[in-house]
């Protein structure tokens, strides 16, 4: 009777527990039961990485949901994000109409990003500055959260 695990036996959304075996720039691969897969970057985390080596290391131990298994290609696509809470979701439900306080992060001709909890950042428009005056980045401001949508990822903000 043979027991292995081959690509065949995974399905998407299927949880599986696997060890980090290598980390890489693009990603990092898991092995799961002797399958080798790929979390690419974007899988990693909902918050912003600068280094695949801020989630997870060589050696450890990591839940993983599968996304994809490709009989063809001989690939196994995996997520660890996709086993965490969405942020967006909790800040939609707790902080939606509020004025927060957060540091400038970003400025574009367009307008400025707030931070305006962990890792989330709102879009002020360039309307909304008096005189179209942007403020530099790490100046606190004082906004009111007005919209988000889930699906584009966008958080909406106006001064308060």
């Amino acid at each position: 009777m043979d027991d292995a695990v081959g690509l065949g036996d995974f399905e998407a959304g299927q949880v599986c527990l696997g060890v980090v075996s290598s980390v890489e720039p693009f990603g990092v691969f898991v092995d799961v039961g002797g399958v080798r897969g790929l979390v690419r970057v974007p899988e990693l985390s909902w918050q912003r990485i600068d280094a695949t080596s801020e989630v997870v290391c060589e050696g450890q131990e990591v839940l993983v949901m599968v996304l994809h298994a490709d009989l063809e290609r001989g690939q196994l696509s995996l997520s660890l994000k996709a086993l965490q809470d969405d942020p967006l979701v909790e800040v939609a439900r707790t902080l939606l109409g509020k004025v927060l306080t957060g540091p400038v992060t970003k400025v574009v001709p367009i307008g400025a990003f707030v931070e305006v909890a962990e890792g989330i950042e709102g879009l002020v428009p360039l309307a909304d500055f008096h005189e179209r005056r942007l403020p530099v980045c790490g100046r606190q401001l004082r906004v009111c959260l007005r919209e988000i949508n889930l699906q584009r990822r966008r958080v909406g903000l106006t001064l308060a």
